[in-house]
């Protein structure tokens, strides 16, 4: 009698578990649910009915929140010529951590993942395309305007293009995952002239519409941020989570063959820890196995904060979603030779429900971060049992924060000047992005360009200096004159930004070339050999030789975790374009990889 009694108590709390994991936390609960360190609270910004399926989210210069649904995963549109399913919503916050107004600016949108604000419009991710729309009064002031197509939606499943994000050069950022091949370019562009995406980061420039790969690697990247120092870091899935965005890097993939057929071998990760217990990545679902480790191996959305209301401690740490876990993850981010190396924080988030699945992460115009939540069951490999039904955004904020209101829009050109050096950095960047819309659109004061010069020049702070270079550039306020004036710049992240920034728009005249070689060189810094390792990818290969030979015969940099083959791929056409002046580099070469790999390519050619 014992043992029935005792198998009924069983089944009825095995029962009673199941029923309560059978629908999420009501949404005005769960907040209240979750755990966050002392001083955190969270709030409830929007859920169901209000909001379902939020795979994106983004701010206008009023800081409202721009919302995608996307109700069409995982049975992607196969026809994109007829109404879609998704569309993009916009909130206004009250102040109290709510939002108090909501509409709808466009709906019927097809295969939609991601959305960005800026010149006029909004940019989305409506796959196979990129597109254009004009915004006026909060609805669509014209058609729709193709800026890119050859998106592969229905191969790549849940690795599809994603993460639309203005970087710090005033290009659209985004990301892609392993599944499939996509092949993008402007409409009617012939395929051999177009560019093979497949896992890794890429770029768009809004107004030459030019288009690029930045780095190559990974599996499915889907959250991508920048620090103060303008790097560039993606949260990733199944293989480790955290990667530094070196423009022209060659990272480690989930599988496949690299794009370079002489990469040989393949960057790793910055991060020294994975947040599952190891072994094989589908062993990572179980976060009770995996819960003291940080979860679980999919990650989903990236903040670096760089806010003005977590407590300073926080500043330029990457905060990322785990879906397995049901909580986000915080990495420390610390400079380490030419790169960086990433640690685990204290999980900063549990959400204690498990059908918390966080999808994006970033902060506002007034300090707190804000969290989408897909609100469902399963993972990303979930496609039979999707519930849209569900969805919340949810906002962190630590201690009392004072309601914010702004309109950056309606601010003189003197003031997005000064905006450059706020210590919230959504500050910063909407104001850049205003600074170029308007020299883009021939309205810019001429105050504008001496006063960010003077600020470089003279402020004291580094971070600062970048902005106003940033904003410089995006501009059109650099010229070569300044930039070998920035190669003397005694701080490495000068030098590194000025070399960067050379190669946007043209091929750098003989004199930036033959400062790039001494450079290469002179320069004590791992972070400017990095840079210069990353132009060479840009160069002719007739203009490569004199900085190559210079980098490669540090010895010293043999041990760092990116020089050696941030080297190779800069210099590994040189040989099919010369074997016999390339021989002559393995001799020069104080680096045994380098060595290696010239002469097994050089060989090969002999074959």
């Amino acid at each position: 009698m014992r043992l029935i009694i005792s198998f009924l108590l069983v089944l009825f709390i095995s029962g009673a578990f199941a029923s309560a994991t059978d629908a999420p936390l009501p949404p005005a609960e769960a907040p209240a649910h979750m755990t966050l360190p002392p001083g955190f609270r969270a709030t409830l910004f929007a859920g169901e009915p209000d909001v379902v399926q939020p795979i994106a989210f983004t701010f206008d210069d009023r800081g409202r929140l721009w919302v995608a649904e996307c109700l069409s995963y995982p049975n992607w549109q196969k026809d994109p010529t007829q109404p879609g399913t998704d569309r993009i919503l916009i909130f206004e916050d009250d102040g109290a951590g709510h939002f108090s107004k909501r509409k709808v600016f466009l709906d019927h949108i097809v295969n939609l993942t991601s959305l960005e604000i800026g010149h006029g419009g909004v940019w989305i991710l409506s796959l196979p395309k990129l597109l254009f729309i004009p915004v006026a009064d909060d609805k669509p002031a014209g058609p729709a305007q193709v800026m890119l197509d050859g998106w592969n939606d229905d191969q790549a499943r849940h690795n599809v293009a994603n993460q639309l994000t203005w970087g710090p050069d005033g290009w659209l950022w985004g990301c892609h995952g392993i599944l499939a091949t996509s092949n993008v370019g402007a409409p009617g562009t012939p395929d051999a002239q177009r560019t093979k995406v497949s896992c890794g980061v890429w770029r768009f420039h809004p107004t030459k519409h030019k288009f690029e790969m930045v780095m190559n690697g990974t599996t499915n990247p889907w959250g991508l941020d920048f620090d103060d120092f303008g790097e560039g870091f993606i949260t990733n899935c199944v293989i480790k989570h955290l990667w530094h965005v070196i423009p022209g890097a060659h990272f480690q993939r989930m599988y496949g063959q690299d794009a370079d057929p002489y990469a040989y071998s393949l960057m790793e990760s910055c991060a020294d820890h994975i947040h599952w217990a190891g072994g094989d990545w589908t062993t990572a679902r179980g976060g009770a196995v995996n819960s003291d480790a940080g979860g679980g191996h999919a990650h989903v959305g990236a903040m670096v904060y760089l806010g003005d209301n977590f407590p300073d401690a926080y500043r330029n740490s990457i905060f990322m979603c785990n879906l397995h876990g049901n909580r986000i993850n915080n990495d420390i981010l610390a400079p380490k030779g030419s790169g960086y190396v990433g640690h685990h924080g204290h999980d900063f988030l549990m959400a204690n429900d498990p059908w918390f699945r966080g999808i994006h992460i970033a902060y506002g115009p007034d300090g707190g971060a804000y969290v989408s939540d897909w609100t469902d069951t399963g993972e990303c490999h979930n496609y039979n049992a999707i519930d849209r039904t569900n969805g919340r955004i949810y906002k962190v904020t630590y201690g009392t924060v004072a309601p914010v209101k702004v309109d950056l829009a309606a601010m003189d050109d003197a003031a997005l000047v000064k905006l450059q050096l706020h210590k919230n950095d959504w500050y910063v960047r909407h104001a850049r992005r205003l600074l170029q819309e308007r020299a883009l659109a021939g309205k810019l004061s001429d105050a504008v360009r001496p006063a960010l010069l003077k600020m470089l020049r003279e402020n004291h702070d580094v971070t600062r200096q970048l902005r106003a270079l940033w904003a410089l550039h995006v501009t059109g306020g650099v010229n070569d004159e300044l930039t070998l004036e920035l190669l003397g710049n005694p701080d490495e992240h000068i030098r590194s930004w000025a070399i960067r920034l050379s190669l946007d728009d043209h091929e750098p005249s003989p004199e930036l070339l033959s400062r790039f070689a001494g450079l290469a060189k002179d320069d004590a810094s791992p972070v400017v050999r990095l840079a210069l390792a990353s132009a060479l990818q840009k160069l002719p290969v007739a203009k490569r030789w004199p900085i190559a030979e210079a980098l490669i015969a540090h010895g010293e940099d043999a041990t760092d975790q990116n020089l050696p083959l941030m080297y190779w791929f800069g210099i590994d056409a040189l040989a099919p374009a010369d074997p016999a002046r390339a021989t002559g580099l393995i001799a020069r070469a104080k680096i045994p990889l380098i060595r290696e790999y010239l002469a097994r390519q050089i060989a090969g050619l002999n074959e």
